[in-house]
């Protein structure tokens, strides 16, 4: 295999163009073209002819804020026009909300996911830009390990035990609404049913078992629905998640 057409994807101005003098210091790697955004990366993989994609996961842009496309995004669109367009990730991010899209994404060959400390130098990318281009796929361990967790968190998500309609007052009354806005919000005739709708939250949740009144009920199921982790309180009141080995522990470490 001869010298690699790439396409280089990163927000970071300065990281962008080390990334890019290291990579063509290999003479492995030619750099094509690059990109600041998502949306960039989409238009540039499909106007460009690269042999693969390094991309960073996390991918601002100031005009899209929170409905920038991140870099996984971009690489489910680019897909849809190059199929199995070959593409490494490289990130820094640990945030569940990436490992999620990922696993959604359905991505299955031509790529890898590796964390930026882990290949710090460029000779150490283009290894697995070619694996990519192979159609081999690697997961950096500990990104593999994160995303097991997330897997993990979602097949005991508390909100996966609710009906859409539960789900949606759950949302509201953690936003800190009363029975009667979100009964107005809903569009609801009786706000009676608000109530009733916390009452099959608080059962779905275990909270009808320990919770002493409506107040308490409400913040725990607050606290619930944000975590999106199954929380019990003890006698003492503590409240309780369980660990990796399923055990239940202190959610909250008492300082000394």
């Amino acid at each position: 295999m001869g010298t690699l057409n790439v396409l280089l994807v990163d927000d970071h101005g300065p990281l962008r163009k080390a990334l890019y003098e290291g990579l063509e210091a290999t003479r492995e790697v030619h750099v094509l073209g690059e990109a600041a955004t998502g949306r960039e990366a989409v238009a540039r993989a499909l106007e460009l002819d690269v042999d693969v994609i390094l991309m960073d996961v996390q991918l601002r842009d100031p005009r899209e804020g929170r409905r920038a496309l991140s870099g996984v995004g971009a690489a489910v669109a680019i897909r849809r026009e190059r199929p199995r367009m070959p593409v490494v990730f490289y990130s820094i991010q640990d945030d569940d909300e990436y490992y999620r899209e990922f696993r959604a994404s359905g991505i299955l060959t031509h790529y890898a996911y590796v964390r930026k400390s882990n290949y710090l130098l460029p000779s150490m990318l283009v290894p697995l830009l070619r694996d990519a281009v192979s159609g081999r796929s690697l997961v950096d361990p500990e990104i593999e390990d994160r995303v097991q967790e997330v897997r993990d968190l979602d097949e005991q998500s508390p909100r996966a035990l609710l009906e859409p309609n539960e789900l949606r007052v759950a949302e509201l009354m953690a936003q800190g609404m009363t029975n009667e806005q979100i009964a107005a919000r809903l569009n609801l005739h009786d706000k009676r049913a608000v109530s009733r709708t916390n009452g099959r939250i608080y059962a779905a949740w275990g909270l009808s078992e320990n919770a002493v009144d409506d107040k308490v009920a409400r913040a725990r199921a607050t606290l619930i629905y944000m975590l999106n982790r199954m929380v019990m309180w003890n006698e003492e009141g503590v409240a309780l998640v369980q660990d990796r080995r399923g055990e239940w522990v202190p959610l909250y470490k008492e300082e000394n």
